[in-house]
């Protein structure tokens, strides 16, 4: 009887195991791992390679990160995504502007994350899914009009899937302190506004980017090439710059790039299925 409990035991955890998510190292810095030919193209509604993560930007500060197991996480969305028939898992939303979120999100959405709280204290997110934890470091926006500053008015969201860590850092207002970047740990992918101004100016957001050290660097919220441009040009000394030719990016801990990289994405809203 004791040796059946044991197995059963045994059992019991080598399923929980099994259904764990694959632990990520986002506390832990760390140098960019060794890859090679990284840039893989597939359509969003095609299943995505075993321990990899699918990233498709979509439009303005929008992207779709995709897993293995089916889930599908929209940031900073603003209700609508394109002709598909899509219906996410999970989005986040930032509300510096209306085109960061919605006030109408689908009510089949089962998890909408506000980056911003009903109190000074901000939001404050640690959702779990099994293979994927969504997580959220608050940050201060400026007010629209010229207001006192909105404390904890933003949310930079952390997505924990596949051993990757992978940062969106919303509409940042303002460098981050040494205990925000210390929350945020090492990103090893981050999708980072450029505009130039409206969030932050060139040489800030790009200090930033040059502290966090992610293997990949997405640009995400530029109006026009020209201010494209000018980030890639301040990045191009110590970031490779890559232009992937279209909107989706396959990524695992395995094929990171082994120099630090600023990879370009062309937005592109989901279209409707061929079917």
């Amino acid at each position: 009887m004791l040796r059946l409990t044991l197995m059963l035991l045994l059992c019991a955890a080598t399923t929980a195991q099994a259904q764990t998510r694959r632990p990520s190292h986002c506390i832990a810095i760390a140098d960019a791992a060794p890859g090679v030919e990284y840039i893989q193209k597939a359509a969003f509604d095609a299943p995505v390679p075993e321990y990899s993560v699918r990233i498709t930007y979509i439009d303005h500060a929008m992207f779709l990160i995709q897993t293995p197991g089916g889930l599908g996480v929209v940031t900073d969305y603003a209700g609508y995504l394109g002709g598909a028939a899509f219906l996410p898992d999970v989005v986040t939303m930032n509300h510096a502007h209306d085109t960061h979120f919605t006030h109408f999100p689908d009510p089949a959405i089962p998890h909408v994350l506000k980056g911003w709280g009903e109190t000074p204290a901000g939001a404050d997110h640690h959702l779990d899914l099994g293979e994927m934890l969504i997580r959220n470091v608050s940050t201060d926006i400026r007010s629209r009009f010229g207001g006192a500053p909105e404390p904890n008015g933003n949310s930079i969201f952390v997505f924990e899937v596949e051993g990757l860590c992978i940062g969106h850092l919303g509409h940042l207002h303002h460098e981050p302190t040494d205990e925000q970047y210390a929350a945020l740990g090492r990103l090893d992918v981050v999708m980072a506004a450029v505009d130039g101004g409206m969030t932050l100016p060139t040489p800030v957001i790009v200090r930033i980017l040059k502290r966090l050290k992610s293997s990949v660097v997405i640009p995400m919220h530029w109006f026009g090439r020209s201010t494209l441009d000018r980030f890639l040009v301040e990045m191009s000394d110590e970031f490779d710059i890559q232009r992937a030719g279209g909107s989706e990016y396959v990524v695992s801990l395995r094929t990171l790039p082994a120099r630090p990289t600023v990879l370009v994405l062309d937005p592109r809203y989901l279209p409707y299925s061929e079917d």
